[in-house]
């Protein structure tokens, strides 16, 4: 990583002065050279390889995930984003860790981000303008949609940056490789969606007016709320760069959603995951 690929994080539109940005800039730079600076960037750092060599479940929000008994993840590490809650009586529990990265979905659901009660939260600077009551982890997140050559990037260190790449669950496939996941099953990866006639389409944001079609709840973006409309092909490349770095480490992330239109990692059934003992 170049320092001048570090500077673009002085451009990001968050909401913050560039000197703010630059104290961050030295700060998460630091903690990436084993000299936290901050109480937050010292947490972080805590999380580097502490689930070296085992197995989690990143929770997509695909329709599919109603038709999986996940009460049976209750033990197992998993990562959930966006409104998973909404899924927590079905469930049983709620996600050991838990990310935002759409500021719709920040400024929405802020009241109920606010109230969530076990996760480790996991947000980008950026946000703190709507969540800073929000006891977090927050992470230098370069927003950088650009076209660039081998886009998106993948960061292994998140003491010091993560990059997006089109979905949330992108942010915590780095998490979890930061935290040393030797294998990331995926349920919920329905990768399919539709903008209902009756969503109010206003250039790239959709304003719900009826149930949502997309996720397991149909109030997850249900009447009132907002969504962008997600780029399928920009996501697959993210996961492709995934799929890429995992496995030149030795790594795998498995796909065992039901059934869907990600075809992007390999697939296994959710029920045999369960019964192997993972390596």
């Amino acid at each position: 990583m170049s320092w001048l690929e570090d500077d673009y994080a002085l451009l990001a539109d968050d909401n913050t002065d560039r000197i703010t940005r630059l104290t961050r800039k030295v700060r998460y730079k630091s903690a990436s050279l084993g000299v936290p600076l901050t109480e937050n960037e010292r947490k972080i750092g805590s999380w580097r390889n502490r689930y070296r060599g085992q197995r989690a479940f990143l929770l997509g929000n695909g329709p599919s995930i109603v038709n999986q008994d996940l009460s049976l993840l209750k033990e197992e590490i998993t990562f959930g984003v966006n409104a998973i809650y909404l899924h927590k009586e079905r469930m049983g529990f709620l996600p050991t860790h838990y990310l935002v990265e759409d500021t719709l979905v920040a400024e929405d659901r802020r009241d109920e981000i606010i109230a969530l009660n076990g996760p480790n939260i996991w947000l980008g600077n950026y946000l703190k303008y709507c969540l800073s009551d929000v006891d977090a982890y927050w992470l230098n997140v370069l927003i950088d949609y650009r076209d660039y050559q081998g886009f998106p990037h993948f960061s292994p260190n998140l003491e010091r940056l993560v990059w997006v790449g089109g979905t949330v669950t992108y942010l915590a496939m780095q998490l979890a490789y930061f935290m040393g996941i030797q294998t990331l099953y995926l349920l919920g990866f329905d990768h399919q969606y539709q903008i209902p006639e009756s969503g109010l389409v206003q250039g790239d944001l959709i304003i719900s007016t009826d149930s949502d079609p997309n996720h397991f709840h149909p109030d997850y973006f249900g009447k009132g709320y907002r969504w962008h409309f997600p780029k399928t092909e920009r996501m697959e490349q993210a996961y492709i760069k995934a799929r890429t770095i995992y496995n030149r480490s030795g790594r795998r992330i498995i796909n065992a959603s039901e059934g869907g239109h990600l075809e992007v990692f390999p697939r296994q059934d959710y029920v045999t995951v369960l019964r192997e003992q993972d390596t």
